[in-house]
Order: C-alpha cells, then sequence, then structure tokens
C-alpha cells in the first residue's frame, strides 16, 4: 500500500509538472508573460523533481528536507497560477484543473512531511 502511495505523488507531481509547462506556453509573449511562464516552469516542475529526489533520501532528515523544499515550490507555483489568473495572463477555465491539482498536493505534502517528522 505504501508503495502505491510512493508511485501515486510521484506520477501526479511528474503529471502536474507537464501541465504546468502547457500553462505555461499559453500565456501571452510579452515581458509580464514570460517572467510568469519562466516561475511557473521552474517552481512548478521543481515539486516533482524533489519528490523524485526525496525518494533516495539516506536519512529521515534527507527525505522530510526535499518533500519540504517541494512544498514550498509547490505554494510558489500556486503563487504564480494566482497572479497570472488575477493580471488577466490566464483565463480560470484552462488554469482551474492545475490550480485545483496543486491545492491537492500541497495537502498531500503537508501530510507526509507532518507524519515524517513524528516518526523522527
Amino acid at each position: 500500500m505504501a508503495n502505491e502511495k510512493k508511485k501515486d505523488i510521484i506520477e501526479r507531481t511528474f503529471k502536474f509538472g507537464v501541465a504546468v509547462i502547457n500553462v505555461a506556453n499559453s500565456l501571452p509573449k510579452t515581458p509580464a508573460g514570460f517572467t510568469i511562464a519562466n516561475q511557473l516552469i521552474r517552481s512548478g516542475t521543481s515539486v516533482g523533481a524533489n519528490v523524485e529526489e526525496a525518494q533516495d533520501g539516506l536519512t529521515k532528515k534527507e527525505f522530510i528536507k526535499s518533500l519540504s523544499i517541494a512544498l514550498k515550490e509547490a505554494r510558489e507555483t500556486n503563487f504564480w497560477l494566482k497572479i497570472a489568473l488575477e493580471s488577466n495572463h490566464l483565463n480560470l477555465e484552462k488554469t482551474k484543473p492545475v490550480l485545483g491539482e496543486v491545492e491537492e498536493l500541497i495537502k498531500i505534502l503537508v501530510t507526509i512531511v507532518k507524519k515524517s517528522k513524528m516518526k523522527l
């Protein structure tokens, strides 16, 4: 069961990174659009990269550190998605699924980090 959950979070964060890239590519080709796209791609793909890295943590502390970074990156991605929406660079229809997923990933990562810290 734990192995299935591990595969699920790895797969979800990978698919999330792809979705973020697709959303970023739909931003307007303006200075603001390029800046938001750059930040979105950096933070959105970093979530999965850090979850992946956590799998090879040599210690529980390394595992927690990598997942904590993934959580921070998910929160940053959430911020940039909201900035893009509020500044009318993205429409809600296109962004809603990605926003929903990042909010779920944040909740999942918070839970994993808290439970892992309790086991230290």
